[in-house]
């Protein structure tokens, strides 16, 4: 174990008077956060000796964008990027078998696609964390992290929402996994109405259908899925529907294959010894690699346009080089005015519309619970998490505190990338355990990103 102390039996969901704190568990590490990357990561823990985690999230259960998982949507990585195969293909955790304890394996072996239904690589997650039992717990909101300089412990202090009983866990070890939140425009917060994120689209969707005017604000492939959805239904509700994007035209995901060559640890080790004004210029340049849309889903959209318009004209449009820089909600009208400019003609204009969905992406947030040991932190001159290339962030280096997609700016457009996570967990068993675990790639790409250290003829040797 790479904790000293004994442990005290898992006490943690046993009854207890509401707001009473439960005695302190001491597992060897405590993840915050449950999405895809911290369960591959319990995912590929559960069957190490000696290697005891603890994995928290304030939800009830696992959840996954559920309202961005359309009937129809599919993930952008094939069904190998799930919480284990790229780790360890003999995993009971797999896709694949999870597909085969479910009675499902041979309809999707006879469907031929690599990529699994949204919606179905979700409840394949929610099957993985139940496998796992108590060693991942929802319905845990962590309030606070502290540490104690006495024990060389981290305080994890954390309160179950059914009931408000308190815990507290020792560890030596934390890794964040805290996902990233919608973000909302500047013009567009606190301005009242009903405007949503796209990651609420589903639950309100009958709704929008109501109104008379629906616009789409964002870029990528959830603006394109919603416009997507809501075009099919437009006869059927008579709306008008208008997608407005700042970019200057709809870019396709870049998915040709040495393309994906930089989705390997050796992208990573350049990226990272980068200068950090280097790294930030190119992860503003390299949207398209990774917040691209599918190009199947943009010629749909184009041939489903071609079919609406066949016999009249629909009422949608798409405005491209269009930024939002205002906006305002008349309660009496019940619509939204947004001031736009075109930004190669630099000329502004206002479009007004009942319904608006902000499909604008999701940014990382540091969590306040840090807040106790921010001290504790390595910060970069813009108040981000100074990552290091083995995903630590501990002031002291000790590899003691460690992340999952918070390293955008020092690791590159893989961060998000789910068929990364599983090289990523990798990385951090690694340096949990202090021994490699699962063996990790060093050099998977046939092209060089940096300048050649050999001649070709001594590479090739």
């Amino acid at each position: 174990m790479l904790t000293d102390p004994p442990r005290s039996p898992d006490v943690s969901h046993s009854p207890r008077p509401t707001g009473e704190a439960a005695p302190t568990e001491e597992p060897d590490f405590v993840a915050i956060g449950v999405g895809p990357f911290n369960l591959g990561l319990a995912a590929l823990t559960d069957p190490i000796p000696g290697l005891d985690g603890l994995f928290l999230d304030d939800k009830p259960d696992f959840t996954w964008h559920p309202g961005m998982l359309l009937e129809d949507s599919t993930l952008q990585t094939p069904f190998m990027s799930d919480l284990v195969t790229l780790a360890d293909p003999t995993s009971p955790l797999s896709f694949l078998n999870h597909l085969k304890e479910t009675g499902r394996l041979y309809p999707f072996y006879i469907r031929e696609s690599f990529y699994p239904l949204r919606a179905e690589f979700s409840d394949y997650c929610r099957w993985a964390a139940r496998k796992l039992g108590d060693t991942v717990r929802f319905g845990h909101r962590v309030t606070s992290v502290e540490y104690d300089e006495t024990d060389r412990r981290y305080l994890v202090h954390a309160e179950r929402t059914a009931d408000g009983a308190r815990f507290t866990f020792r560890t030596p070890k934390l890794v964040l996994g805290t996902g990233t939140p919608p973000h909302i425009p500047e013009p567009c917060r606190g301005l009242g109405g009903d405007l949503l994120h796209n990651s609420g689209y589903l639950d309100h969707k009958e709704a929008l259908q109501r109104k008379k005017s629906i616009t789409i604000v964002g870029s990528g492939q959830s603006a394109a899925e919603i416009y997507y959805d809501l075009l099919q239904d437009i006869d059927a509700h008579d709306y008008a529907l208008t997608w407005i994007t700042r970019s200057p035209r709809f870019f396709p995901l870049e998915y040709t294959k040495l393309t994906l060559e930089m989705t390997s640890p050796e992208y990573v080790d350049y990226f990272h010894a980068l200068p950090p004004g280097t790294r930030d210029r190119l992860v503003a340049s390299q949207k398209n690699l990774y917040k691209g849309i599918n190009s199947e889903l943009i010629d749909a959209i184009f041939d489903l346009l071609y079919r609406k318009n066949r016999v009249r004209r629909c009422p949608t449009r798409l405005m491209t080089n269009t930024a939002l820089t205002d906006a305002s909600w008349d309660e009496t009208s019940g619509a939204y005015t947004l001031g736009l400019r075109h930004e190669e003609q630099k000329q502004d204009f206002t479009h007004t519309t009942e319904g608006l969905i902000l499909a604008t992406g999701y940014r990382y947030q540091r969590p306040a619970f840090l807040d106790p040991v921010a001290d504790r932190i390595a910060w970069d001159p813009q108040g981000r998490f100074d990552v290091r290339r083995d995903y630590s962030i501990d002031a002291a280096d000790r590899g003691e505190i460690y992340v999952q997609n918070a390293e955008l700016h020092t690791h590159g457009f893989v961060a998000p990338d789910l068929g990364m996570a599983a090289y990523r967990n990798s990385c951090i068993i690694r340096e949990l355990l202090g021994r490699e675990y699962y063996p990790i790639e060093k050099a998977i790409a046939f092209q060089e990103f940096g300048a050649p250290h050999t001649s070709p003829e001594e590479a090739a040797l």
